[in-house]
């Protein structure tokens, strides 16, 4: 099997959330799950791979991490 980003997800409790996709998008994203879980060890549903890959997105986004730092370095500490 292709390895994946995704590979190791955890089984975590879902959040509920409604969102509108692209059909495109949507259409990918079903394929990503039929492909991650492709090994038979573990299915999963598409909507379960959201919250993951947009952990992934923003814990690789370079400008992100530096925007975060900067604004936590900003807040007052609690002391």
């Amino acid at each position: 099997m292709t390895p994946l980003k995704l590979a190791g997800l955890q089984d975590d409790t879902p959040v509920k959330m409604t969102i509108e996709l692209p059909a495109d998008t949507h259409r990918d994203l079903v394929l990503y799950a039929e492909t991650l879980s492709g090994d038979g060890e573990k299915t999963w549903a598409p909507a379960q791979l959201i919250a993951p890959m947009l952990n992934r997105f923003m814990a690789t986004d370079r400008s992100f991490i530096a925007a975060r730092t900067r604004r936590q370095a900003a807040r007052p500490s609690r002391s």
